[in-house]
């Protein structure tokens, strides 16, 4: 040893007095008994065991369980656009446009058929034009249900329509009575219908589409 004593207040090479510290707390007690969680032995010397899928009968001889209702299925929502109404006729085509909201039909054009199909070409680009949804086309059927040549005429108008705007569907209704309603509605307004037939042409057309909008709308 050199002329200097170890001396437990020395910290090393460095010297110098050691620091005081703060006592170390006492360590928290362990539990007197360690916590159980059970488990369940599985045998799986002879493999994995089967599982068994367990299915309750249900007697539905007396009706639907109340406890097993089934939610009203929504119905189907009607396409977002316009509507335009035909009514075709062996001289002229009358137009119906809908609003927006499909709701309420109003009078648009009328159109001469014509050889060449130009009366048809118009109607297309009123299609695009308003952007429209759903086409109707009124099919006049005679009182008694059965089709006649106007109505054959009308099947072929709407299917050669079909053909040019294969992405808007093109539907047939039952027109019967259209024509003498318009005139009705007409009469009533002052308007004599015999002096101005592409007036009730359009007038046809409105009453083709008022009555498919007022159905689809109770439908829905």
């Amino acid at each position: 040893m050199s002329d200097s004593e170890y001396s437990p207040e020395d910290t090393g090479p460095v010297g110098g007095p050691r620091k005081k510290l703060p006592p170390v707390p006492p360590a928290s007690p362990r539990p007197a008994q360690p916590a159980y969680h059970p488990t369940t032995e599985l045998d799986l010397s002879r493999g994995f065991p089967p599982v068994s899928n367990e299915t309750s009968e249900i007697d539905l001889s007396g009706g639907w369980p109340e406890h097993l209702k089934v939610p009203p299925r929504r119905p189907a929502a009607a396409p977002a656009g316009r509507v335009i109404g035909v009514d075709v006729g062996t001289v002229r085509v009358g137009l119906a446009l809908s609003d927006p909201t499909g709701t309420l039909a109003s009078p648009l054009e009328t159109l001469r058929r014509a050889k060449d199909g130009s009366d048809l070409d118009r109607l297309v680009a009123l299609v695009a034009e308003h952007e429209v949804t759903e086409v109707v086309v009124g099919e006049p059927v005679h009182l008694s249900g059965a089709s006649g040549a106007s109505a054959q005429d009308a099947s072929n108008y709407a299917q050669e329509l079909a053909d040019r705007i294969p992405d808007v569907p093109v539907i047939l209704i039952d027109e019967r009575l259209s024509t003498v309603t318009a005139a009705s509605h007409l009469r009533e307004g002052g308007i004599d219908s015999r002096k101005q037939r592409s007036v009730i042409d359009q007038a046809a057309a409105v009453v083709i589409l008022q009555q498919f909008l007022d159905s689809r709308r109770q439908r829905s």
